[in-house]
Order: C-alpha cells, then sequence, then structure tokens
C-alpha cells in the first residue's frame, strides 16, 4: 500500500465494529460459529478486517459483540499480536441489534468514533472519511457507494453531495447509492434512544437524514461481505490471491 497524506491522526479514533448479529443466512455453518470467525483465506474473516484497519493507522477497536461473543473474545483476545487495543462491548440477555449495540458501548467509545459493519471488507482511504466528516462539521456522516442494485439493493438517494433519502424497506426509484458500510459518529446523536433497548443502526440513520444532520462521503471502491455464501466464496478467492487492495 503506498504511503498517503493524512491530515487526521487516526490511531485517535476509536473504531466499532458491530459483529453481534446472529448470520441467519449462513446457517447451518453458522450454528456453532459467530460469523465474524469464519474462515477467509486461511484466518477468520474479523482478523482480516482488524489488519485492514491497523493498516490504515487505527488503534482503539472496540468490537460489539452478541451472539457466541465470548467465542470472539477467546479467539482475539486484547489485540495486541495485532497491534491494537480492543475492548469488547457485549449486548447481555438480550441482543440489541445494531443500534442497541452502539448505544451500549458509548462509554468505551468516547464522543466521536467511526462504526463499520462486522460482515464487510471496506478496502477505502479511511482519513479521507474521517476527513470529510471534520469538514462537515456535521454531528454523523455515512460514506455511500453508486452501487445500482449490483452488490446488494440500492437504499441511499444522494445527489449533489448530499443524502436525500435513506431508507432499507421503502426503497425509490432515485436510489442508485447504497450504505457502503462506514460511518462517523458523535454520541451526542443516540439521545432520545433508550438504553438496553435493541434497535437498528439504520432507524438513528434515518432519522438523521430526515432532520440534515448527516453528512456524506462518496467512496468509488466497492466493498465485499461475507454475509452470504457467495460473498464469503468471492472474498475468499481475492484474499488468496492478494487482489484486494487499498487505493493509494
Amino acid at each position: 500500500m503506498t504511503a498517503r497524506r493524512r491530515d487526521v491522526e487516526l490511531a485517535n479514533w476509536p473504531v466499532a465494529v458491530l459483529a453481534g448479529g446472529l448470520a441467519t443466512r449462513l446457517r447451518p455453518t453458522t450454528n456453532n460459529i459467530p460469523k465474524a470467525l469464519l474462515s477467509v483465506a486461511g484466518e477468520p474473516f474479523l482478523v482480516h478486517q482488524l489488519r485492514l484497519l491497523h493498516s490504515e493507522g487505527f488503534r482503539k477497536i472496540v468490537l460489539c459483540v452478541g451472539y457466541l461473543g465470548e467465542m470472539i473474545k477467546a479467539n482475539i483476545g486484547d489485540g495486541k499480536r495485532l497491534g491494537l487495543q480492543i475492548n469488547y462491548s457485549f449486548d447481555g440477555p438480550t441482543l440489541l441489534r445494531t443500534g442497541g449495540a452502539l448505544k451500549h458501548a458509548i462509554s468505551k467509545l468516547g464522543e466521536q468514533f467511526l462504526v463499520i459493519y462486522g460482515d464487510s471488507y471496506m478496502p477505502v482511504d479511511f482519513a479521507a472519511v474521517v476527513e470529510a466528516f471534520v469538514r462537515s462539521e456535521k454531528p454523523a456522516l455515512m460514506t455511500v457507494f453508486e452501487n445500482e442494485g449490483r452488490w446488494d439493493a440500492s437504499n441511499v438517494w444522494f445527489e449533489a453531495g448530499e443524502i436525500h433519502r435513506y431508507d432499507k424497506k421503502m426503497r425509490t426509484p432515485q436510489m442508485r447509492h447504497i450504505d457502503y458500510g462506514i460511518s462517523v459518529l458523535t454520541a451526542g446523536v443516540f439521545a432520545g434512544f433508550p438504553d438496553n433497548v435493541p434497535f437498528d443502526v439504520a432507524d438513528l440513520y434515518s432519522r438523521l437524514v430526515s432532520e440534515k444532520q448527516m453528512a456524506a462521503y462518496e467512496v468509488k471502491q466497492r466493498f465485499y461481505e461475507i454475509g452470504s455464501a457467495e460473498g464469503l466464496l468471492e472474498l475468499d478467492a481475492l484474499l488468496r490471491k492478494n487482489t484486494v487492495s487499498v487505493p493509494g
């Protein structure tokens, strides 16, 4: 990976990895192993994610875990072998879904942090994402990608640098982009959502978009995912060939 100029120090930015889901689409494979630990190119997928984050300059990681979370902690540990500081936020007896898990982890994440999905591999310039968030002076930022329905259903109406609509259920013809999977949030955006109550982060994002409090950063590099058997096989093959790289 070529060296890039950085105007932000990413070592000071925590990253929340949402890795608590049930992975029902991958059953029965995930009956006894969490999706984050599925083997990809000979290693747990989460290790590939964490190595990518380290290469981009991040050092502080919070793993939001629920289903089989103790297995993840036993396998990944404190992150020292990967050059990282890893903390864990456990949902507890009730799975909190993505939004509830993030709110539950706020005390470990601090006032501003990044969020990535636990089943996505996103080889992009993370520093550029954070810089766009800082410039926006808004409390949240979503990365978007012009998907055109190719790798998943498009759910974002993005035009002229602004998100006009975000909805994962009621899609419109203007939606040519997709929530790429990297967001930057401030702790205050969770005000109004109750503690320890399950809700989806998509609900939070929809509200922020409607209130024009969500900035946007368009990425050009496609994402990869292991949420489906097909995606898992594709990324496994690409990483074995070492053909996935971060743009310089």
